[in-house]
Parts: structure tokens; sequence; C-alpha cells
């Protein structure tokens, strides 16, 4: 029991700070974007970095629960973590032209390296039971059995395109990429960032969020969203701006977002627990929608119709809205602002620094969708006054549970 408690302690710790270092990547990636670094630095701040090493800290503890067993090795994310920076600091580099070619190479091969720790690491915890049959869902919750398992049996997919992206990265960094393979760039990027991040979040949302807001989610509803949310980003990959078969996975990702979106909003219209994260969850639920549809925009309107500066809006709705909204959504209530001692750490605080990432992202995508590059500017640097906000609120409760548990 005290060898048990001493792993479950280890994986807590760094859980934790994987999330921590995570945060310190969402604050980098808005000042990034900001200072005007091509998207090709800016990407991996705010996918590898921000988004992964989060989901990374947080799969750690929620994976093994939700298929009722224990991380078989206590020691995968600490032994992820270095790669996993060094991966991410060397791809940023490498995309803003700094360095030689080498420094790219490396950070994609560290990269590869942590996704195989934390692949083996869950693999290996949830070997005998692979689909997730087994929930961990207790008496209590037992209608809740149905969505658990669907929710579980999405995560194999998620890892199958964490794979798949890391190692069509490393195929390409030392020239060894098929000749099917997805087109560099963009194609890949939905690999990881609806394939795998986006899946996750469908799949641990649908397990976690009921729970939090003590609500339940439909079911039909569920399969919807996990079956488009896994098939279409496959889809997207493979045809990428192309013909039918980018239009379908267009669609099916637009219905898995839309779904999904409905979901929150109905989980929140449930809820009599308003707390400070909720406003967050239901601003990522809307930038789901405004993805879906400027996602179905690209793949069916006209050529011409939206401007060009609309990808790099669909870009941060995607990042830095539905997925970094539902981040900061629900670590508020893994994290709760209140329990800081500081006095200007709070509540108010975190209120602040969502209101801040949601007026911020807004002014820039008005902008970047109507023309107006003026507000673009006074936007991003108000995103990133949101992010240092939710830095500070984060790392100083982290600070004071590391100082309570030693």
């Amino acid at each position: 029991m005290a060898a048990s408690g001493t792993a479950a302690a280890t994986v807590t710790r760094w859980s934790r700070t994987f999330v921590a270092v995570g945060v310190g990547f969402f604050l980098a990636w808005q000042v990034a974007v900001a200072a005007g670094l091509p998207r090709a630095a800016t990407v991996p701040l705010g996918v590898y970095g921000f988004v992964f090493h989060v989901v990374f800290g947080k799969a750690y503890t929620l994976v093994p629960s939700y298929f009722a067993r224990e991380l078989a090795v206590p020691l995968a994310p600490a032994i992820q973590l270095p790669f996993a920076v060094i991966g991410t600091i060397g791809t940023a580099v490498a995309g803003a032209g700094v360095g030689p070619p080498a420094v790219g190479t490396a950070g994609v091969v560290c990269w590869f390296v942590g996704v195989i720790v934390f692949v083996a690491a869950i693999g290996w915890t949830v070997r005998d039971n692979p689909t997730g049959r087994e929930t961990g869902t207790g008496d209590t919750d037992a209608h809740r059995r149905r969505v658990d398992r669907l929710a579980n049996a999405a995560v194999p997919v998620v890892v199958a395109y964490l794979l798949a992206g890391s190692a069509l990265e490393v195929a390409r960094a030392l020239g060894l990429e098929p000749t099917i393979a997805p087109a560099a760039g963009p194609a890949t990027t939905h690999l990881f960032a609806a394939g795998t991040a986006a899946l996750l979040v469908f799949a641990i949302g649908f397990r976690l969020l009921p729970r939090l807001l003590v609500a339940d989610v439909r079911p039909a509803l569920a399969a919807v969203v996990l079956t488009g949310g896994g098939v279409g980003p496959v889809l997207l990959a493979v045809d990428f701006r192309g013909g039918p078969v980018f239009s379908l996975g267009a669609g099916l990702e637009a219905v898995a977002l839309v779904g999904f979106a409905a979901a929150v909003t109905d989980l929140s219209r449930q809820s009599d627990r308003d707390r400070v994260g909720s406003r967050a969850l239901l601003g990522a639920a809307g930038c789901a929608g405004a993805v879906a549809l400027l996602g179905l925009g690209f793949a069916f309107a006209s050529a011409g119709l939206l401007p060009t500066t609309a990808y790099t809006a669909h870009y941060r709705l995607a990042v830095g809205g539905f997925l970094a909204l539902t981040i900061v959504g629900i670590s508020y209530r893994f994290y709760p602002p209140a329990v800081a001692s500081l006095s200007w750490i709070g509540d108010r605080t975190a209120r602040a620094s969502i209101t801040a990432l949601l007026g911020g992202l807004a002014l820039e995508v008005a902008g970047l969708l109507g023309s107006v590059p003026a507000l673009v500017g006074p936007g991003r640097w108000l995103s990133v006054l949101g992010a240092a906000l939710y830095a500070a609120v984060c790392w100083t409760i982290f600070l004071e549970r590391s100082s309570l548990t030693g």
C-alpha cells in the first residue's frame, strides 16, 4: 500500500510538472504570435508545447483510472518530459529559421522518442483492457457507463494518430517519407491537432465534464461526436485541400465539433455549478462552432470567397480558442484559483484571464476575417495578457501544492 501511494505521488508530481511546462509554452506561444514569428515556429509552441504537454500530463493520471488501472510505469512522465521539451523547442527554433537543419531533425527525433515513452507506458498499463470496456465507473455513476465505454474506445484511435503524425515527421526529417504519406505542414498538423488533441478532448470531456458539472450527456450525441472526430482527421490529412475525400473529412470533423459544442452547452445548462471556468468552457464551445464553419468554408466555398487570412483565423480559433479555452476551463476546476494564498491570485484573476483570452481572440479573428489589420495586433497582445494571468494563477497554485507535498 505504501509503495502504491509513493507511485501515485510520483505520477501526480510529474503530471503537475508537465502541465506547468505546458502553461509556460502557452504564454510563449501567445508572445511569439504577437511578435510576428512565422507559423512554422508558432505552431510547435502552441500544439506541441502547450496543448500536448498539458494533454500528456493529465493523460498520465486520468487515462489509467478511466481504464480501471494504475499507471504501470510511474516514472514515465519524468522520462518523457525532457524529450518533449527539447523536441518542442528544437522544432520551433527550426521553424523560425534559426540554426542548422540538424536542430530541427534533433527536435523531431526527440519528440518521437518522448511519444514512444508515453505510448509504451499507457499501452502497457491498459494492455489487458485495450478498448476500455472496464471503465472504473462506480455504481453511483452506473448510468454513465455507456458513454464511458464509448469515450474509452476512442483512446486507441488517439494513440494511433499521435504515433502516425510523429512517425511521419521523423521520416520526413530523415528523408524516408513514404510516397503515400499526407503532405507536410497543415496536413500533418491536422493529425496532431484534430486527430490526437481534439479527439482526446472529446473522449476525456465526455468522461470528465458530466462529473464536474453534475449533469448527463446523451449517449447518441457522444457516439456521433467520437465517430466523426475519429474518422474526420485522417480524411483531411490524406487529401488535404483536395477533392471529395477532403470535403467528407471536413464535414465529419464539423459534425464532431458542433456536436461537442452542443454537448458542452447542454451540460452547462443542466448544471447549477457556475464556477470560474464555466465561461471558458462556453467560449471553447463557441470557438468549436466557428472552427467548424471555417472548415466547411474551406471545403465547399468557391475559391476566393474567404480571405487568405481565414486560414490563420482557423488555426487561432482551433488552438487558442477551442483547445486552449477547454484546457483553461477544466484546469481551473482541477486547480481552483480560490485556494491560492496570495491576495492578488484568486477567482477574480482567473476571470480576468478568461476575459482577456476571449476578448483578444475575438478582436484578432474579427481583424483577420474582416480585413481590419488594426484589430489583429491589439487582440494578440490582449491574448498575451490573458495567458500571463493564467500562468500566474496556475504556477502559484502549483508552487504552493509542491511546498505542501514536498
